[in-house]
């Protein structure tokens, strides 16, 4: 399969069918000339790093603390509908995990409506949220549900699908349920024969987990009543309430995110993919903006409409049979299929990168502007350096959504 065979049948942009003429836009050729080199790093005294970032999250904490208010999760519920006896025990004590405080509606809020108490998953009035519950980064999963249920003034209202891979769900199930007694919640399991002889060998293998590529099968996973849903990585914290995100306006669009169209888009490719114009003509007349997939809103009627699935597995097939084209996992597929054609964020809604290096230790500031959503990506994750008593300043403001351990 080669660039044409993908691009010839179906424009290439997932829900760009019918739309108005876009302006071209022509890639800086001598940008691409730095490819095969690194870019040099102006190099900071960590101290000096450390110490602004101290100044940033004790700033942000004043901001944030005078709202976490215990707004106490709902009625809730259930499940799964897959055979789960093939799945292995994740090695993790269920009752491991503190039960998080009891967060209610607030006055203004609907209610769903559901019988005998228990409320379907395609009640209108619901909020819906994706998110994978993997046993390596579950402290992190359960520490963003916590967020966002802290943050809600509707927390009755968020309904979460949880995304599984070869884990024991009955003790998922279990662990879920003790520490948020009253969540609204379904379990769904991911089959990683999927995706495994799509994904390519990279440089960071927790990028190429399967379970990370869940998130280009929501369309399928989840129920057809369900139209829309925000999709959250397992390393972050919210800090606002999520329905604002959830009202985001998409548009035309089928998906929303904060974009970044002053990154250096050509990163995230090869000379080979820039050299050869059957892959890189992909881009011809779109913005080269970058955005992350740890913080989605998803129209997934568009979605199902437009096969947006299909149209990233394709890609992916591409890089698996004609050599490497891109790196960094499942971004790009993504960048590929919807970039430039992404309903806009406000920025507040991913303050990712605060992962840092976690090899060299090096520490992240916040990017400037107000905060909605802070977000770990790269490699360092705030629990295993505060775990190793080598936090990084900002980590203090993911501790207090901590559920793992004895109470403090």
């Amino acid at each position: 399969m080669d660039g044409p065979d993908l691009l010839s049948d179906v424009d290439p942009i997932c829900g760009a069918s019918g739309s108005s003429p876009r302006p071209l836009f022509w890639f800086n050729t001598a940008a691409l000339k730095t490819l095969k080199t690194k870019k040099a790093k102006k190099t900071k005294m960590l101290w000096i790093m450390r110490l602004s970032g101290f100044f940033s999250a004790l700033m942000l904490m004043i901001v944030l603390y005078p709202s976490l208010q215990s707004f106490p999760p709902a009625e809730a519920i259930r499940s799964s509908h897959f055979d789960d006896s093939n799945l292995r025990f994740p090695s993790r004590n269920p009752n491991s995990f503190r039960t998080a405080s009891t967060f209610t509606n607030s006055e203004q809020c609907d209610s769903a409506d559901g019988a005998d108490g228990v409320v379907s998953v395609c009640d209108p009035s619901l909020v819906h949220i994706a998110i994978t519950l993997d046993v390596e980064y579950l402290r992190g999963s359960i520490a963003a549900v916590h967020s966002v249920l802290r943050h809600s003034l509707c927390p009755e209202l968020i309904f979460f699908h949880f995304l599984v891979s070869d884990a024991d769900l009955d003790a998922l199930v279990l662990l879920v349920r003790s520490t948020f007694p009253k969540l609204l919640f379904k379990f769904y399991f991911f089959d990683p024969e999927i995706v495994r002889d799509l994904i390519s060998q990279s440089v960071r293998q927790a990028l190429e987990q399967p379970l990370n590529y869940a998130r280009n099968y929501l369309g399928d996973l989840l129920e057809p009543c369900v139209n829309r849903v925000i999709y959250l990585d397992s390393d972050l914290v919210v800090v606002d309430d999520v329905k604002n995100l959830w009202n985001t306006r998409l548009g035309s669009s089928t998906i929303g995110a904060p974009e970044y169209c002053h990154a250096n888009f050509t990163k995230y490719f090869t000379a080979r993919f820039w050299g050869d114009e059957r892959f890189s003509g992909a881009f011809a007349g779109r913005k080269p903006c970058y955005f992350n997939t740890g913080v989605m809103v998803i129209d997934l009627v568009k979605w199902r409409r437009f096969g947006c699935t299909r149209r990233i597995e394709r890609w992916m097939e591409i890089q698996k049979m004609n050599g490497r084209i891109y790196e960094l996992g499942s971004l790009p597929p993504f960048l590929l299929v919807f970039a430039g054609h992404v309903a806009p964020i406000e920025h507040r809604w991913n303050q990712h990168g605060l992962g840092g290096d976690n090899v060299r230790g090096s520490c992240r500031d916040l990017h400037p502007g107000p905060v909605s959503l802070l977000h770990w990506s790269g490699s360092g994750k705030p629990w295993v350096r505060l775990d190793s008593n080598r936090p990084c300043p900002l980590d203090a403001l993911w501790a207090p959504y901590d559920l793992y351990g004895p109470s403090p």
